[in-house]
């Protein structure tokens, strides 16, 4: 930058944020989509070894929470990729 515009800068004193409360707002919905899915991807162990637990293989575990994670995952790349600055 030259020292014109970096002067302008340090005179105005106000900076401004990349992201805004809509991009924040996005990804905290997309932490929670994640979070919710690997909650939901826990348990269905079994406390005896010798025993197996046909729980760790039902719908739950196997479909939802993966694309709960996913999904949460596609929240986050859209929050980022967001411009709130933008007019319609």
């Amino acid at each position: 930058m030259s020292k014109k515009q970096n002067s302008k800068l340090e005179n105005s004193g106000k900076t401004e944020f990349i992201f805004q409360k809509k991009n924040y707002l996005f990804m905290f919905i997309g932490l929670a989509c994640i979070a919710l899915g690997f909650i939901l991807m826990s348990g269905g162990g079994s406390d005896d070894p010798n025993v197996f637990n046909d729980d760790i293989y039902n719908f739950r575990r196997i479909r939802l929470a993966p694309t709960l994670v996913l999904i949460g995952l596609g929240i986050e790349v859209y929050a980022i990729l967001l411009n709130p600055h933008k007019k319609k």
